[in-house]
């Protein structure tokens, strides 16, 4: 699929990974929808970078975890650019807990992390799919993780939420075929901000993969264009980790 004047929506697409997806769309030619929560400063500044080479972007607000604000945000996109033809389901968030401390892995962090990193991805892909279908064409990507691979991740629910990620990848491009492509990126260690207080341990990491280095949001962002723009694959789980998890 050329990406060149497609209608992308990158959730969460105001920092890290987000912001560089959002940026190479731009770059591809795309109209970009930069939903942010909470970093509205940030995602204000994604746009104005993207805006100040010549693409065209805006800035939305909603929680992703509430159905009625996701399809509010998909009304104001439809009735400002007509459509929406690519969705990046980003916008994810963790607990940072022992892995063996179960008892820190409450009820509340359970429902936090799944009501973001998992309900969310529906509620954005079901309020795009209409419009998808009915130009007969879209493409969805979900960020995943390899946690969600491993089990091993910033904490127990958030490995399972990546996984269930990955399991809802694949129900959706069943149940949105043949019209929407639905595949996963899924990354190992990036240099984002959730690394924040801990770079001497994303330092120590980097010798030990077999590339030797960490991915930077830019690479991620990279194979999420490749991902939408492929149109021979759908239900895919890729991972790209400088061979973290060989």
């Amino acid at each position: 699929m050329e990406l060149k004047n497609k209608v992308a929506l990158v959730t969460g697409g105001g920092t890290g990974i987000g912001r560089a997806t959002s940026c190479a769309l731009a770059e591809r030619g795309a109209t970009v929808i930069v939903n942010y929560s909470r970093s509205q400063t940030d995602a204000e500044e994604t746009v104005h970078s993207i805006n100040l080479k010549g693409g065209r972007a805006i800035a939305l607000q909603a929680d992703v975890s509430q159905d009625k604000e996701v399809r509010g945000m998909i009304e104001t996109i439809v009735q400002q650019f007509g459509t929406v033809d690519l969705l990046v389901n980003n916008a994810s968030i963790t607990r940072h807990i022992p892995m063996d401390d179960l008892e820190m892995a409450t009820e509340e962090v359970w429902d936090d992390l799944f009501a973001v990193n998992v309900k969310g991805m529906f509620y954005c892909a079901r309020a795009v799919a209409p419009y998808m279908k009915n130009n007969h064409q879209g493409a969805i990507v979900n960020l995943g993780s390899i946690a969600g691979q491993t089990g091993l991740g910033s904490s127990l629910p958030y490995a399972v939420s990546k996984a269930a990620v990955h399991g809802l990848t694949k129900s959706l491009a069943r149940a949105l075929a043949p019209d929407i492509r639905v595949n996963c990126i899924v990354p190992g260690a990036v240099s984002t901000r959730w690394w924040a207080g801990r770079e001497d341990q994303m330092n120590r990491l980097a010798p030990h993969l077999l590339l030797q280095r960490i991915s930077t949001p830019e690479d991620i962002a990279s194979m999420v264009c490749s991902a939408l723009e492929q149109e021979a694959m759908t239900g895919q789980i890729i991972t790209v980790d400088s061979g973290q998890t060989l």
